[in-house]
């Protein structure tokens, strides 16, 4: 295959993950309905290893420093369990969706932890950018309220846990990006991270209060599909920001919580009103102006520092 089109492939599929992930949001919601919010995660992310153990080199063990895997290994396992957590418990299919949007924090949170952590270089638009993600947040939790910081409070008051978890999770997916970033030193211990956090997962389903697991052929199909998107996806990023266009990856990567929201309003068959799309707005605003204050000093390396283990969206 020649270069050009090894660079067009390569860059297809890591447009094809960010694609794949968005859908994640709904699908993990669809489950967790049905499976119970943390056996339904350890299911999940237990599909999901497989398939990464299909799809990618299998990990070795050794020359992997332990220094860095450990701590880099429990910041990722925290962030994916974070994630899932916080839309099983969410109190609606339409809070889940809001939850989903906090996620999408991690970009803005990402580059300014970069600039204290790293040393990056950036402007005062950083700050402009994470004030309007925030407000974007804010916006569209508020519905076609207007946005007060009262009723935000409010709204995060009412299930303090998946908020709780939401929030918690978009800032430790920003330091796991900046540790991945300075110490990874190349490597890639994506499919051992997964590997973590469903064995995590598994520990808490055994001590929690959750019934068992009743299987049926919906919720089984469910699991496979879920299962495949988010290890092709993983697969297919890591082909991408290798081989890919980094620039365009990067950038379209920042559209994600508009596909994000479309996909969960059609799978979970919520409608969404102007205000929360106003909102998703305004995220994926903060997040550019964010990336855009850097991108003179290599804000493509920090954007792609993204789930996947050191080479998310």
């Amino acid at each position: 295959m020649r270069p050009v089109e090894q660079k067009t492939r390569a860059t297809l599929l890591g447009l094809l993950a960010i694609v794949l992930w968005s859908t994640l949001a709904g699908l993990i919601r669809s489950l967790s309905e049905q499976l119970g919010p943390t056996g339904g995660a350890a299911m999940i992310y237990t599909l999901s290893s497989l398939f990464l153990l299909a799809l990618v080199e299998r990990p070795r063990l050794s020359g992997i420093s332990l220094g860095y895997m450990l701590p880099a290994g429990l910041l990722f396992a925290s962030y994916e369990i974070c994630s899932s957590l916080s839309l099983g418990y969410a109190a609606s299919r339409q809070q889940s969706i809001e939850l989903g949007m906090i996620n999408y924090l991690w970009p803005s949170l990402t580059v300014l932890l970069a600039i204290m952590i790293n040393g990056q270089k950036g402007s005062p638009g950083v700050y402009i950018g994470l004030l309007l993600a925030v407000t974007g947040i804010g916006w569209l939790m508020n519905g076609d309220g207007g946005w007060t910081p009262r009723h935000m409070l409010d709204n995060v008051l009412t299930n303090p846990l998946s908020y709780g978890l939401a929030f918690s999770g978009a800032l430790i997916w920003a330091v796991y990006c900046n540790v991945t970033r300075k110490y990874a030193g190349g490597r890639n211990g994506v499919t051992l991270f997964f590997i973590l956090t469903a064995l995590l997962l598994w520990v808490k389903y055994l001590f929690s209060n959750e019934p068992a697991l009743a299987f049926n052929g919906e919720n089984c199909l469910g699991l496979l599909i879920t299962g495949a998107v988010m290890g092709i996806a993983y697969a297919s990023w890591n082909i991408g920001i290798i081989n890919g266009n980094m620039i365009l990856l990067a950038t379209c990567s920042y559209f994600t919580p508009v596909f994000s929201s479309l996909f969960a309003a059609v799978l979970l068959d919520i409608h969404l009103t102007g205000t929360f799309w106003q909102g998703v707005a305004m995220v994926c605003c903060g997040s550019l102006i964010c990336w855009l204050a850097t991108r003179a000093r290599a804000a493509p390396r920090v954007a792609t520092a993204v789930k996947t283990g050191g080479r998310r969206t």
